[in-house]
C-alpha cells in the first residue's frame, strides 16, 4: 500500500506542475495531499492523517480555489516571468537554500542520533498526556510564535490576492 500511496503522491505532484489549468493543478494537489494522508495512516499516525485531510486538503485547498477564482486565472493572461534570467535566479536561490539546509542537517546529525534514544520518554509522555496533548503542548508553548506567524502569513496571502484582483481603472 505504501508504494500505491507514494506513486499517487508523486503523480499528483507532477500533475500540479504540469497541469493544463490552475484548477486542474489544484485538484492534483488534493490527490497528492490525500495520498500523503494515506501514508500517515500506514505509519499509524491517525491524528496527522486527519489533520492533513481537514486542514490541508480541506481548508487550504478551498482558500487556493478562492484565490484562483478571484484572480480569474483560467483565462488568457500574460506570463509573469520574462526571459531565462528569472528562471536562472530561481534555480540559484533554490540551490542555495538546499545547500544551507544540507549543511545544517549534517551539522546537527549528532542531535538527531541523540533524539532517537528518547523514544522511551516519548512513550511515557503519550501514556500520561495522550497523543494530542504531546503534540499540542509544544505547539502552543514553545512554537507559538511560528504557529501564529503561519496564520498571519495566510492572512497576508488573502489580502494580497484581493489587492491583485482589484481592477485598475
Amino acid at each position: 500500500m505504501f508504494f500505491v500511496f507514494a506513486s499517487m503522491a508523486i503523480g499528483g505532484a507532477l500533475g500540479v506542475v504540469l497541469g493544463p489549468s490552475p484548477v486542474a493543478s489544484l485538484l492534483f494537489m488534493v490527490v497528492s495531499l490525500g495520498s500523503t494522508a494515506g501514508i500517515y495512516v500506514l505509519l499509524e499516525a491517525h491524528f496527522l492523517a486527519a489533520i492533513q485531510i481537514i486542514v490541508y486538503a480541506g481548508a487550504i485547498m478551498v482558500l487556493f480555489l478562492f484565490v484562483i477564482m478571484l484572480l480569474n486565472l483560467g483565462h488568457d493572461y500574460k506570463k509573469d516571468i520574462r526571459g531565462g534570467l528569472a528562471v536562472l535566479l530561481g534555480f540559484i536561490v533554490t540551490g542555495s537554500i538546499g545547500g544551507l539546509l544540507a549543511k545544517q542537517l549534517m551539522a546537527s546529525n549528532d542531535a538527531l542520533i541523540e533524539f532517537s534514544g528518547s523514544s522511551i520518554n516519548l512513550d511515557a509522555e503519550i501514556a500520561e498526556k495522550g497523543i494530542i496533548g504531546v503534540i499540542a503542548e509544544p505547539l502552543f508553548n514553545e512554537y507559538l510564535v511560528a504557529f501564529e506567524f503561519t496564520g498571519v502569513l495566510l492572512f497576508v496571502a488573502i489580502v494580497g490576492a484581493l489587492v491583485l484582483a482589484k481592477k485598475v481603472d
